[in-house]
């Protein structure tokens, strides 16, 4: 069977979510699963203790045929079933067999891995989405004096400083790793049994002669306990928040990675080239054009980010579960899950390649801020003009000659110093024209910015 090495999804390949939510990694969770179900039902009295080590001793996922696994999953509609199968059949110990899956129910055992293996995803996009940010920061202190020409609906607007930028973006990449880390302290074992009750737990405990009252909660925290996740108050094998969490965190994750990556797609054009990505041999080749150097990391958050929003939309349905387990919504929710994961943990380790290596070139952003000949400060020239001609009168006139200017009748300043409505400026006009003068409070806010990472 061949396996999916990501050829058409190039942002995770190589970057530990490769192997992180591979098949194996998914049959490795359901068997720790398993193992974590006997060694508390074996604490609490449920099973006996020297069934622990020969289920745990069987439960290796080198022991599954894992391509074989998916084809006898068919019959059933879940990889459970036949995996419980075979994971008992390997148990050496025939007595200990018996104590396989106790109480259990597959989509116990598939919700609670889905969540072990989001979890340790997450976990390692908060990893890192630490180094982006780090990166940022360094970023945005390097170049909070470092002008450059802010746009609005594409246009040159007012000059701003690309700390600020940078700072931007780094709030972004702030504000999706605290809402990756709340969603990672969310997640909740799975336990409930055939239809939510537990009942079938509680039966064995009985049966063991171990009381029931209170054996349904300790069961729960063991295993959560055993498993690094939240017991949660009672099963939700319908009540499906948990997924649509991780979808809209993974859409928060790589939208911000991906707002940065459309700004450095526009500052890599030809025509601005006012950042760069890391340079590499290899990195950016055309197969056509030797001259060129394509923004690859870019492009590849972009279409990470383009993406996430469909997977969280599918996983968005699984609200949508009819009675006390779903046919065919829950079933619906794996692969939309896992490739939302992988989107998410491959972004940021690509966003960290590229905002670490970010080349960045002032006199680029100095020569397109000078370009318009003063026209990015005229919103502060009609601010010093407005006391003297009135605001009107001085949004018109300064409108006139940048229209002069940009219909090739001369430099927008020196168009500007020749009209004698300007004359009450006198002095003032060369330092008001300096775009690197108006930050406003560029300086401050990327402190604030700052302020909020340490």
């Amino acid at each position: 069977m061949n396996a999916d090495t990501g050829l058409l999804s190039l942002v995770w390949p190589g970057t530990g979510m490769d192997t992180l939510l591979a098949d194996e990694a998914w049959v490795a969770a359901m068997l720790e699963f398993e193992v974590a179900l006997a060694r508390t039902q074996a604490r609490l009295g449920v099973i006996p203790s020297s069934a622990v080590d020969p289920i745990e001793a069987a439960a290796r996922q080198e022991n599954i045929d894992v391509a074989g696994l998916a084809v006898r999953a068919r019959g059933s509609a879940n990889p459970v079933v036949a995996l419980v199968r075979e994971l008992t059949a390997a148990v050496a110990d025939p007595d200990a067999a018996e104590y396989v899956h106790r109480g259990c129910t597959s989509q116990d055992v598939l919700d609670s891995a889905a969540m072990l293996l989001a979890a340790r995803a997450l976990r390692a996009t908060d990893t890192d989405l630490d180094r982006v940010a780090d990166a940022l920061a360094r970023l945005a202190d390097e170049h909070r004096h470092t002008p450059m020409a802010a746009r609005t609906l594409t246009q040159q607007a007012v000059p701003t400083a690309f700390g600020l930028k940078a700072a931007g973006w780094l709030t972004l990449v702030l504000d999706a790793r605290e809402r990756l880390r709340q969603v990672r302290a969310s997640l909740p074992v799975q336990l409930g049994g055939a239809a939510g009750t537990l009942a079938a737990y509680l039966e064995y405990a009985r049966n063991a002669g171990v009381p029931p009252e209170g054996h349904a909660a300790r069961l729960v925290e063991g295993v959560a306990a055993e498993l690094g996740l939240r017991a949660p108050a009672a099963p939700w094998h319908t009540q499906r928040t948990p997924l649509v969490d991780l979808g809209w965190v993974v859409v928060a994750v790589t939208g911000a990675l991906g707002k940065i990556a459309v700004d450095v797609l526009a500052g890599t054009r030809t025509e601005v080239g006012e950042v760069g990505e890391p340079a590499g041999e290899h990195s950016g080749r055309s197969s056509a054009m030797p001259q060129k150097r394509n923004p690859v990391l870019a492009t590849m958050l972009v279409a990470a980010a383009r993406q996430a929003p469909g997977y969280a939309q599918m996983l968005g349905q699984a609200m949508l579960a009819e009675d006390e387990r779903s046919a065919g919504g829950w079933q619906a929710e794996w692969q939309p899950l896992r490739e939302a994961l992988r989107l998410a943990g491959g972004a940021a380790r690509t966003a960290a390649e590229l905002v670490a290596g970010l080349r960045v070139f002032p006199e680029r952003m100095a020569a397109n801020l000078s370009s318009g000949g003063g026209t990015i400060v005229a919103e502060r020239l009609n601010a010093a003009l407005a006391p003297v001609l009135g605001k009107a009168a001085a949004k018109a006139l300064l409108g006139r000659i940048a229209g002069q200017a940009a219909a090739g009748e001369g430099r927008f300043d020196e168009l500007l110093a020749a009209a004698p409505e300007v004359a009450s400026l006198g002095d003032r006009l060369p330092e008001l024209l300096a775009p690197e003068n108006y930050l406003g409070a560029a300086d401050e806010l990327i402190d604030r910015v700052l302020a909020r990472r340490t």
